[in-house]
């Protein structure tokens, strides 16, 4: 049994000490920021994905949903995360992937992964800062017939994307603010 404590403070310390990058930088909202919190080093590291996992799927667990996925490429592996955090629970949740555009050859979907059509399921991300990429998800999730149950992040910048999701009627969860990553 896990210590979900102990996995939260874990995981922030590895945000910490290998995520955030400072200096100028675009984001892709084309802002400009002093700092970068570029998650994939944590969502992508053999020591910390499964952190995330477990640390997503806690902070979700009101959440009824039977897929997790996003807009490629931050919500991947965090999806990717929490489909093996469930299995080593005994339960299963299947992930999915929303490419930013739907394909031109083969089956031309726009949503990879197991059918999401009348389905529960949960949008998630790496970082969010205005709410664009989650909702962008949602919208395709929607078009595909799924019903989006909330939006779950790692880290939220605080610059209005909890706002504009909760605006669409959704329930928005982060389990890391700026000020827990001691960047406010």
């Amino acid at each position: 049994m896990t210590n979900i404590a102990e996995d939260r403070a874990r995981l922030l310390q590895l945000i910490k000490d290998n995520a955030i990058v400072h200096g100028k930088v675009t984001l892709s909202s084309g802002k400009e920021a002093d700092y970068y919190v570029d998650l994939r080093r944590i969502s992508l590291s053999g020591e910390a994905a499964p952190l995330v996992g477990r640390v997503m799927r806690d902070l979700t667990k009101d959440f009824d949903y039977v897929a997790v996925g996003g807009l490629t490429l931050g919500a991947d592996p965090v999806a990717t995360s929490m489909l093996h955090a469930a299995a080593a629970a005994g339960e299963q949740v299947d992930a999915f992937v929303v490419r930013k555009a739907g394909k031109a050859h083969g089956l031309q979907q726009r949503i990879e992964g197991p059918s999401i059509k009348g389905r529960r399921v949960l949008v998630v991300e790496d970082t969010t800062t205005t709410g664009a990429s989650p909702l962008e998800a949602v919208a395709a999730c929607r078009e595909e017939g799924a019903e989006v149950v909330g939006v779950a992040t790692i880290a939220d910048r605080a610059t209005g994307a909890q706002e504009k999701i909760e605006a669409e009627g959704l329930t928005y969860v982060t389990a890391f603010s700026m000020e827990d990553l001691g960047l406010a």
